[in-house]
């Protein structure tokens, strides 16, 4: 926030947030339709932004915590490389969180990061995010990598025919497509991916087994259910178990870079479908898991209308070349655009 406010950003208030930027919602409502969740855990921040009260407002995601809620509302979320926003002063220390950003525009949101990274840096030891100060003009990719994810059973089917019309529209716009039918890098990492909810949620249970349990010892009655339940399923782990997950991390990691080579950026669906109905859930977040997983900047854009609400296309880019994920990201936004 000094950052921001340094830079003349004027800062409106906090907005609401899951427990512990977790799962757990607290109340907050999709400005689309206000029997549906805003998804999670930056829920006040995207619902801020879509109405807009705010050009622009923070949130963070170790799972899938900007990318969902920004589908969900139909706004911008921008999910930095691992390390690219400083975190000081959080107490949220796990490997693979990063500071986002919400925003009404993708210039919007690469201002945020660049105005704040400008004056405190990336996370300490890290050159933090790089590009031009101003948002990278657009550039057509050639060619785009097609995941499905492990979220794609969960997928509805209109979601589903949003995507593949999209993809059709890049095709005719002579962008060339791989998927897992006719290249072997991506079916290999699509086999990756698929355990990638569980070993995130490993990496997380052990970074924050010392914090749960120092919030059950003040007061276990203040947690919700699902904070506890999420605790006592890693408590058992080991210090052998934990870096046997980190070096299966760094081997998926090894493996989506390895298509940089070949492939501008990756693209898939931001959310299942549609927010769903009701308040109790953030919704599912598989489509977000593998740019978490793998450390990697990724956006969604507000681009398919679904049942009368947003959902999101989430462009997934390659460590560190967040400025070629905007660049990117900027051409599908304003060429290819679906009618709303």
């Amino acid at each position: 926030m000094r950052a921001l406010r340094d830079a003349g950003a004027v800062i409106v208030g906090k907005t609401v947030t899951t427990e512990f930027a977790a799962s757990e919602p607290r109340g907050t409502r999709n400005p689309w339709n206000t029997a549906h969740t805003p998804g999670g855990s930056s829920s006040g921040s995207a619902a801020a932004v879509a109405v807009g009260a705010v050009s622009a407002a923070l949130g963070t995601q170790v799972i899938g915590s900007v990318l969902r809620p920004a589908s969900f509302c139909g706004c911008i979320g921008f999910k930095p490389s691992v390390n690219a926003i400083n975190r000081e002063g959080s107490h949220d220390y796990q490997s693979q969180s990063c500071t986002g950003i919400l925003a009404a525009s993708l210039a919007d949101a690469w201002q945020v990061a660049r105005e704040i990274v400008a004056r405190v840096g990336g996370d300490a030891g890290t050159p933090g995010l790089q590009g031009p100060d101003k948002m990278p003009p657009s550039e057509k990719p050639r060619r785009l990598a097609v995941l499905e994810t492990g979220g794609w059973e969960a997928a509805s089917v209109g979601a589903k025919q949003r995507l593949g019309e999209y993809v059709m529209r890049l095709k005719s716009a002579g962008i060339e497509i791989r998927t897992r039918n006719n290249d072997d890098k991506v079916a290999a990492l699509e086999t990756d991916l698929v355990n990638a909810m569980e070993l995130s949620h490993r990496c997380n249970g052990w970074e924050t087994r010392w914090f749960i349990r120092t919030m059950r010892e003040r007061d276990e009655a203040a947690l919700s259910r699902n904070i506890l339940e999420r605790a006592q399923r890693y408590e058992d782990m080991t210090l052998a178990d934990h870096r046997a997950d980190l070096k299966e991390r760094a081997r998926v990691r090894a493996a989506h870079a390895e298509l940089a080579a070949n492939c501008d950026a990756c693209i898939t669906l931001s959310a299942p479908s549609q927010a769903p109905e009701g308040l109790g859930s953030t919704g599912n977040p598989e489509f977000n898991v593998p740019a978490s997983l793998l450390g990697v900047p990724a956006v969604s854009l507000p681009v398919f209308d679904l049942n009368d609400m947003p959902l999101g296309l989430q462009v997934i880019g390659y460590f560190d070349r967040d400025a070629d994920l905007f660049a990117a990201a900027a051409w599908l936004m304003s060429s290819l655009t679906p009618p709303r």
